[in-house]
């Protein structure tokens, strides 16, 4: 016997109606947005029924190496995400490798650090725990770095005269481009900030509101809303870092010179 609401086709064919009442409104109102909402949503229905099938038959023959290819799938659409969200991104493979490596490299510390420490599921690669976990932490670190690397880029060029001038007058490029990392720091942070300060009050985060609905214990609910907030955090204070300090290494050449040529 389940603990939890089963839903239909039907229950979520009767929610689609909001959707068709907001293109309605679009079409009322001559927003024009009536046709990307409906293509939004069929791609999401699609794309969220066909992840469901790989989940089942990856939770079904539980791999490390299969766990692994579908976490770097992950990282691969994330990675291609981020570079769209820039509006200035750095040329060539460095575009898009910056972006994926750190949010690799965040996302996989830190999952690794939760399945190992507070989790300990019997297999450390268990997908039921491991690909949802590295989803959420993928997710979140994703619009951080992606901020934090437009923030960067965007700077660099609308400040070049003030950046340059510092160079020439002795100043290393960390410290020229210190104030402009500080603040696309500033600016990768600030959703997760906001995201942890609003948590509880405002709204009950999407984790937390799932598990109450599947019949967890509020209390714990609430616990493994708390560890997941605090992971995010660090995923994202690593990523964001990273990829910051990445991108204002590669704006830069060794002889501490502004090299705005390697932006498209």
């Amino acid at each position: 016997m389940t603990t939890y609401l089963e839903l239909s086709y039907l229950d979520l064919a009767l929610a689609a109606l909001l959707l068709v009442f907001n293109a309605g409104l679009s079409l009322a109102l001559g927003l024009r947005l009536e046709g990307r909402m409906l293509f939004a949503a069929l791609r999401m229905v699609v794309q969220l029924l066909l992840v469901g099938l790989v989940l089942q038959a990856l939770f079904d023959r539980a791999s490390p190496w299969l766990t692994a290819l579908v976490a770097l799938i992950m990282v691969a659409f994330a990675g291609r995400e981020i570079m769209a969200r820039q509006e200035h991104r750095l040329a060539g493979w460095w575009g898009y490798g910056i972006g994926s490596t750190t949010m690799l490299l965040a996302g996989m510390v830190v999952t690794l650090l939760a399945l190992n420490g507070p989790l300990r599921p019997d297999s450390w690669y268990d997908p039921r725990y491991a690909i949802p976990l590295f989803g959420m932490i993928l997710g979140n670190a994703m619009t951080g770095i992606s901020l934090g690397l437009d923030g960067m880029t965007s700077q660099a060029g609308r400040e070049r005269a003030g950046i340059e001038a510092q160079l020439l007058l002795g100043a290393t490029r960390w410290r020229a481009l210190r104030p402009f990392a500080q603040r696309a720091l500033r600016t990768g942070f600030t959703p997760m900030l906001n995201s942890m300060a609003a948590a509880g009050v405002v709204f009950l985060p999407g984790m937390m509101t799932g598990q109450i609905l599947a019949g967890v214990a509020p209390e714990q609910a609430v616990k493994y809303q708390i560890l997941v907030l605090f992971l995010i955090a660090g995923a994202t204070g690593i990523g964001v870092l990273a990829a910051v300090m990445a991108c204002v290494w590669r704006l830069t050449d060794s002889r501490h010179r502004l090299r705005l040529d390697r932006l498209l």
